[in-house]
């Protein structure tokens, strides 16, 4: 046994943890005893210690909590304090971008995927009460962690696609494309074509979850999808909602603004894997305009991609009640686009 693993059977024991976690000590994640491995720098992999083995959870970021105000008097070191290596925050209805940084860089997206999987499902019609089964197939991913739904759970269509928006289930996502007419190579086909009828250039899809590195898109091509999609009632619903119960169980929206008093979010959706990060895409109403809103490579503590939001929301906030665009600015304030 490696040291690394030796350490982690170590720390397994003296934690006290179950014994079914003690039992997989020799898979233990390396993130418990070697926190300063590139993989263990963001929250994905910290999630899945927590998750599977039972290590403690790291603090919240601050911005994030229920209370965090949204207003600001130092826009800029909102600015400073955000985590995303890739933003845009973009008008819906006059296009002008507000904030934009490498907004233009092609990277993984992880379950943002599944908005365009909505998409596409949505407008191929297909009936959504026809009851689908979920076949083993569906449930072996490249996930660390397990699907929550079972092989030969019987759920609708709708069903499904609730579940692969709310709380981002990769088995029902791949049952949605395994039942596709055509099957899921038709499904891919048409998710990829429904991103050149939007004129996503930078966007090529190879499956439906966004467990594939191959999915791939950029922040100027998300802010067209969440256009798109806002004028879908249908996932608006779905994606709005804070919880799901089906199968037997209660889903949870992965997005924890859902719901939240000062947020009025038209569409949103996460998505975290280790090559893309921490991803939240979202179109919110602020004040009286419809914002495209995407945040993609979140690093930092759990839940920074949703402190990046209420960063933004606070820099908005002091840019949008200026009487002008030409309007003088406070010392050290920012122009529109970072």
């Amino acid at each position: 046994m490696s040291m690394s693993l030796c350490a982690a059977a170590l720390w397994a024991a003296a934690a006290g943890l179950p014994a079914t976690a003690q039992a997989q000590a020799a898979n233990f994640h390396p993130c418990n005893s070697q926190p300063s491995l590139p993989m263990c720098l963001h929250g994905y992999g910290k999630r899945i210690a927590v998750q599977r083995w039972g290590a403690q959870p790291e603090p919240q970021d601050p911005d994030a909590a229920a209370n965090a105000s949204l207003v600001t008097r130092n826009p800029a070191k909102e600015i400073e304090k955000l985590k995303s290596s890739t933003i845009l925050v973009q008008d819906m209805d006059t296009s002008e971008v507000l904030f934009a940084r490498n907004e233009d860089v092609v990277r993984p997206i992880a379950s943002i995927t599944k908005l365009m999987a909505a998409l596409t499902l949505v407008k191929a019609g297909l009936p959504m009460d026809e009851i689908i089964t979920i076949d083993a197939s569906d449930t072996r991913s490249a996930s660390e962690l397990p699907s929550r739904l079972t092989a030969g759970t019987k759920l609708s269509r709708a069903d499904l696609l609730r579940l692969a928006l709310v709380p981002s289930e990769n088995s029902a996502a791949q049952a949605l494309g395994r039942t596709y007419t055509g099957g899921m190579a038709a499904f891919v086909a048409a998710m990829n074509a429904e991103a050149r009828a939007l004129g996503m250039t930078d966007s090529r899809f190879a499956e439906p979850s966004g467990l594939s590195n191959e999915n791939l898109s950029s922040a100027r091509d998300l802010a067209k999808l969440l256009e798109a999609i806002s004028a879908q009632p249908l996932i608006r619903q779905y994606t709005g909602e804070t919880s799901y119960q089906a199968a037997g169980q209660t889903f949870r929206n992965t997005n924890i603004l859902v719901g939240r008093p000062q947020w009025d979010i038209l569409v949103s959706k996460t998505g975290t894997t280790r090559e893309a990060g921490d991803c939240l895409v979202m179109a919110v109403k602020v004040g009286s305009r419809n914002l495209a809103m995407v945040l993609l490579n979140a690093q930092g503590t759990s839940g920074s991609r949703f402190g990046d939001a209420v960063r933004l929301r606070r820099v908005l906030a002091s840019r949008l009640t200026l009487p002008s665009p030409t309007a003088s600015r406070a010392p050290g304030a920012p122009g529109p686009v970072q």
